[in-house]
Formats: structure tokens, C-alpha cells, sequence
């Protein structure tokens, strides 16, 4: 009799303590996230919102070495969207936070949004409409001369008019830039000199599906001269924040020579925009990407990553992505001073533009360590050491795994050190420092960041 009403006690209790958990986490509006991706960006990202009052328990899927230290990983495809929906339902998440572009484009934003068990729940980003900003070569630009945002001039081409795709090369200076229309991992833009070498290969990507689907339609457009940058936007649909800039490095050569890599390194902000030109950038660029989101009822709630170049004392836009930029986010989120749950809760009650933002006014610098060959074949489960003695920078996991309770290689791109410095040069020194207390096997940096600037 005792033991059964201590039993009935014991189940009080529990449930009593369940029910003040939750009125408690209601109380402090704490939430449980779920972050998708694996890379370095979404490490920063979970480092950051592990700062967070308002972040009680944070899932990353599926992760990586780094996120596993700090949050739980769960092994799910992002693009696996029913997967996620149970993920979502199994561990009571309040909040989901999209990575990359994949599974925006595919339409994970929908995908929720149509769902009665999980529409009640916000989705930090796109609809699938809005993600064809980043999606589709053609609708970015078609969209940027509709809104008449600053932009190369181009025409769009399909392998039934590749003949007309060669003539219209004829009509423009060197070099020339081609792209395929759909995402191909950040590598699908080439620049050539040469204009037979860009009659090729326009014929590699229409005829010879060098990017398979992706370059099925192919963007030919002017080559702009002048210095690139990266202007990241918050926007809940109606309002907009706008992040430091950042300059990042895509060849993986010194001196910007060879192939396209998804990023080498990045500094931000950037010295050389000035408050003159960020108006410029914010009048001619922000405000009317904003507007035509709204005016093309696109459903956007999360990142504009606008890809720009400084022609003269003028911005233009390259192109967009609808995500943080990776190795970008490394070194932009952590200049940001205020609480990103927080402004990820504004974005989903479109109440973004009752906050303030405030940034750090230090300048901060990431250096990619990549594996040997990277961005072609490269080996990977190669042991990692020395991260223990990383003294004074931030070190993200990108290409990362455990094997046999040791970190190792795990991608092209392995980890971002990020530091920060009074100037960009003091930043990267950091750096390069705490670098050369890292090894892996066949280990590969630039040296030269910002040689540029």
C-alpha cells in the first residue's frame, strides 16, 4: 500500500515537473531548433545560436564533427523532407533554420507550410518561388531587369539554340562569362579569354551536359571589371537588416589563379566600401530587391546573399543566393553582437524591423584549410591535430567526421579559422598563427588573403 502510494507520489512529481519545464521554456520563450546541413557554415550557425537565451536544445542535421561537441546530431538527409517532418515531430522543434540552398529550392518551405502537423512550425527561408532567385540563373536576371536593379547585360541559351548563343558571343568583348542556369555546387560560372575556347564551352555545358541539368539552359552575359564583394540582407518579407559585407576567394590558387573552389577564405567587412557606397548599395540594390520580393509575391523570410562587384564607385549585382554564403557566414556571424534566436523569432512574426542590430566594429578574417587536390580528387579520413592548441580564434568544422574517437577529414573544404583584428591584416595574422598549430595530411591553405585589397 505504502509503495503504491509512493508511486502515485513519484508520478505526481514527474509530471508536475514536466508541466513547469514547459511553462517555464513558454516563460522564457525558449525553443527547441532544428539547424540543417553539415558544413562550416552551419557550425558558426550553431555556435552562434548556442548563445542564445532562447535556444533550450539544438539538433543539427546531419552535422559534423564540430556541431556533434556542441549540439546533437541527427544522420538525415535535408533534402529528405519527410524525414525531417518526423525529426521535427520526434524531438518538439519550435524553430527549423535552412543551411543551404538544396533543400530551398527543392521547396522545404512549402513542403511545411502545406503540412498540418508542421505549418505551425517557421522555416527560415524561402518559398520555393523565392529560392529560383538563387535556382535559376535566367529568373535572377530576369528579375533584376524587371526591378531595374544594376546588373550585366545577357541573353539566355539552350542547346536548340546554341548557334544563336555563339553569335551573341561574337558581339561581346573578352573575356566572356558563361553560367549554367541551375545550382552546380558553385562551380558552374567559367570565365575564358579566349572566344573559341567559350564557343566550346558553351557546346561542354548545352550539348554535353557538363553540369548535367544544371546547364541545360546557359546564361551568357558581359564581363564586368572591378572588385567583388557580398552583401548579406535579413528580411522577414516586409523589412530588412543588412550584415556586415564580406569578401571572400573563390580560386583556390594564389594570387586568385586556377580552379573554382566553393570559397577559400573571407574577410569582413570589406575596407574598401565606404558609407558612400553601402547608400549606393542600399538605394540602388537592397531596397529594390526587397520591394520586387514583395511586389513578385515571392514569400521570402530569411537570407538575400547578393553577390556584387564595385564597378568604378558603382555596385552591380552578379547574382543571388538565397542562404548565408559558406565560408562567408564564418566570418560574418561573428561581428554579429545581437542574439540571432532572437532575430530568427522577429523574422517568423514579420517583426524584424522592431529590432536593432548591432555589430561588432572589429574586422574579422576566415582561412579554409582544404584537403590536398581539393576542388578536384582528394582523399578524406585523414587524422586532424592540434586543434587543442588554437589559441584566440574561432575554429568551424567543415569537412569533418569521428573515426576510432579521432577527428578526420571528411570533405574538400575541412575547417574555417576565423579571428579578428583591428584591421584585416591583424585579423589574418591571427590566423595564419593558430594555423600552424593545425595538421592534417596533405593540408592546404591560400597564404595570400587579401592581397587584393
Amino acid at each position: 500500500m505504502v509503495n503504491v502510494f509512493f508511486s502515485r507520489i513519484h508520478f505526481l512529481f514527474v509530471h508536475l515537473n514536466a508541466l513547469f519545464l514547459m511553462l517555464n521554456n513558454k516563460q522564457h520563450n525558449t525553443m527547441n531548433i532544428l539547424l540543417l546541413g553539415s558544413g562550416g557554415r552551419e557550425h558558426a550557425f550553431a555556435w552562434k545560436m548556442l548563445q542564445s537565451e532562447h535556444c533550450q536544445k539544438l539538433f543539427v542535421a546531419p552535422g559534423n564533427a564540430g556541431t556533434s561537441q556542441i549540439a546533437q546530431n541527427i544522420a538525415i538527409d535535408p533534402n529528405d523532407f519527410e524525414a525531417v517532418k518526423l525529426a521535427v515531430l520526434e524531438n518538439q522543434i519550435d524553430l527549423v533554420v535552412v543551411g543551404p540552398e538544396d533543400p530551398l529550392v527543392r521547396g522545404i518551405v512549402d513542403f511545411f507550410a502545406q503540412d498540418s502537423q508542421v505549418k505551425h512550425i517557421p522555416v527560415i527561408g524561402p518559398s520555393k518561388k523565392g529560392a529560383q532567385l538563387e535556382g535559376s540563373k535566367d529568373f535572377a536576371k530576369e528579375f533584376l531587369m524587371r526591378h531595374n536593379i544594376p546588373t550585366a547585360a545577357y541573353k539566355s541559351f539552350t542547346k536548340d539554340t546554341v548557334d544563336q548563343g555563339k553569335a551573341f558571343l561574337d558581339t561581346l568583348k573578352a573575356p566572356y562569362v558563361l553560367k549554367a542556369d541551375g545550382l552546380a555546387a558553385g562551380k558552374g560560372v567559367v570565365i575564358l579569354e579566349d572566344l573559341d575556347q567559350a564557343k566550346q564551352e558553351l557546346d561542354n555545358m548545352l550539348i554535353d551536359a557538363k553540369f548535367g541539368d544544371a546547364s541545360s539552359k546557359v546564361v551568357i552575359e558581359e564581363f564586368l571589371s572591378g572588385i567583388e564583394l557580398s552583401c548579406f540582407v535579413l528580411t522577414d518579407g516586409k523589412s530588412y537588416k543588412i550584415l556586415p559585407t564580406a569578401k571572400d576567394y573563390k580560386r583556390i590558387g594564389e594570387g586568385d589563379t586556377g580552379l573554382n573552389t566553393g570559397g577559400m577564405g573571407a574577410i569582413s567587412p570589406v575596407p574598401f566600401a565606404s558609407k558612400e557606397f553601402m547608400d549606393k548599395i542600399e538605394q540602388r540594390v537592397v531596397i529594390p530587391t526587397v520591394e520586387g520580393l514583395i511586389k513578385d509575391n515571392l514569400g521570402f523570410k530569411g537570407f538575400v546573399f547578393i553577390g556584387l562587384i564595385k564597378v568604378g564607385e558603382d555596385p552591380y549585382v552578379i547574382e543571388y543566393n538565397v542562404r548565408m554564403g559558406d565560408p562567408e557566414t564564418e566570418v560574418v556571424l561573428p561581428l554579429l553582437k545581437s542574439d540571432l534566436v532572437e532575430i530568427f523569432q522577429n523574422i517568423a512574426q514579420e517583426t524584424l524591423s522592431e529590432i536593432e542590430i548591432e555589430i561588432d566594429s572589429k574586422t574579422a578574417a576566415t582561412v579554409m584549410l582544404v584537403s590536398g587536390g581539393y576542388p578536384e580528387d582528394y582523399e578524406k579520413g585523414k587524422v586532424i591535430s592540434g586543434l587543442e592548441k588554437v589559441d584566440g580564434s574561432l575554429v568551424f568544422h567543415a569537412g569533418t567526421s569521428w573515426k576510432d574517437n579521432q577527428v578526420v577529414t571528411n570533405g574538400g573544404r575541412v575547417l574555417a579559422v576565423t579571428s579578428f583584428g583591428e584591421n584585416f591584416q591583424e585579423a589574418l595574422k591571427k590566423s595564419y598563427q593558430n594555423i600552424n598549430e593545425i595538421s592534417f595530411d596533405k593540408i592546404n591553405y591560400r597564404k595570400d588573403l587579401g592581397f587584393d585589397l
